[in-house]
């Protein structure tokens, strides 16, 4: 008895077997994180119920809330009650304002992405254009004056923290100069210096690598070929150069990405700005456990989505990706 051969179109075609892989590495990143998320209020030193509480609270008070808080049950038990909360949106209460942990994120959570967001859309619309031009204008070893200023302030510029950029900037803009608010939300030049001071870092880093990756193209046999027909140059770069680089830093761009929402936690302090990250630096300090688990697991998948999409788009952007992979 013989079995009916595969299609040709399912044999050939490596998407679902990359799709199943990166859904399963999907997975189990995310099972590590709400593990891990879980275990942070057991793995803190004392009682985390009576460090919210105080010293000097009640025994009674102390024990009525960790029976309230499911901290008495086996820890078996806490886990599975933990696992089907999250996944019914029940992230805990706030043991400092008694609010529904789901509620403070919900709050905080838009200002915090708006950040973010138009951080990367300044990282890209300034760095994109910046790393081409310098690499037009330094390939074949041209301009070596300009290569090493460019690449010499990129590096400084790279490895100041975002948190001194945005101190410098509030000394010097906001407070010197009278530009724009030190703090706080407001109207659009509220959003300015924390913008800037997000993605002035990162910027520096993704124009320095484009240009390299752009010079590494420009020697390319296709790019050659499309100049020997006399293609405009504004079209081989372009249309056949650029995309090619873009390809390869893609990967970067994501993992930039979730470094600027990580790097939210230290701007939104400086310009106390109502998102998350101020908001987790204030629940450690008041040490509201529930609330910092929430913030965790928040951040957390943000940055498990943001993976799971480069890789999605790097897939679409090169199929030899998938096709080594299958």
């Amino acid at each position: 008895m013989t079995t009916a051969a595969a299609p040709a179109g399912l044999r050939g075609n490596p998407w679902p077997a990359f799709a199943a892989r990166r859904l399963a590495r999907f997975a189990v990143s995310l099972w590590a994180l709400l593990t891990a998320a879980f275990l942070m209020i057991h793995l803190v030193p004392g009682d985390p119920v009576r460090a919210s509480l105080g010293l000097t609270a009640p025994a009674a008070l102390v024990a009525a809330k960790r029976a309230e808080l499911g901290l008495d049950d086996p820890l078996w038990v806490q886990y599975g009650h933990y696992v089907r909360n999250l996944f019914t949106g029940d992230f805990g209460t706030s043991m400092a304002s008694g609010q529904p942990v789901a509620q403070v994120i919900g709050d905080r959570l838009p200002s915090t992405v708006q950040l973010a967001v138009l951080a990367f859309a300044v990282v890209v619309a300034v760095a994109v254009p910046l790393g081409v031009c310098f690499a037009v204008l330094t390939r074949g070893g041209r301009r070596r004056g300009a290569e090493l200023g460019f690449t010499s302030v990129s590096v400084f510029v790279a490895a100041i923290p975002e948190f001194l950029i945005g101190v410098g900037l509030v000394a010097l803009l906001a407070v010197g100069l009278g530009w724009f608010p030190v703090a706080g939300t407001g109207d659009a030049s509220s959003y300015v210096l924390p913008v800037a001071a997000l993605a002035i870092g990162p910027a520096a880093v993704l124009a320095r690598i484009i240009r390299v990756e752009l010079l590494s193209v420009l020697g390319a046999d296709f790019v050659r070929t499309a100049r020997a027909k006399r293609l405009p140059a504004r079209l081989v770069y372009v249309r056949h150069a650029l995309p090619n680089a873009l390809t390869a830093t893609l990967t970067l761009g994501g993992l930039m990405l979730t470094s600027m929402v990580a790097g939210t936690v230290l701007v939104e302090n400086v310009f106390a700005w109502p998102g998350l990250g101020s908001t987790i630096v204030q629940s450690i300090v008041t040490k509201d456990y529930p609330l910092v688990q929430g913030i965790v697991l928040v951040y957390g998948v943000g940055v498990l989505l943001v993976n799971l999409l480069v890789d999605v788009v790097l897939g679409l952007l090169d199929p030899r990706s998938a096709i080594r992979e299958a």
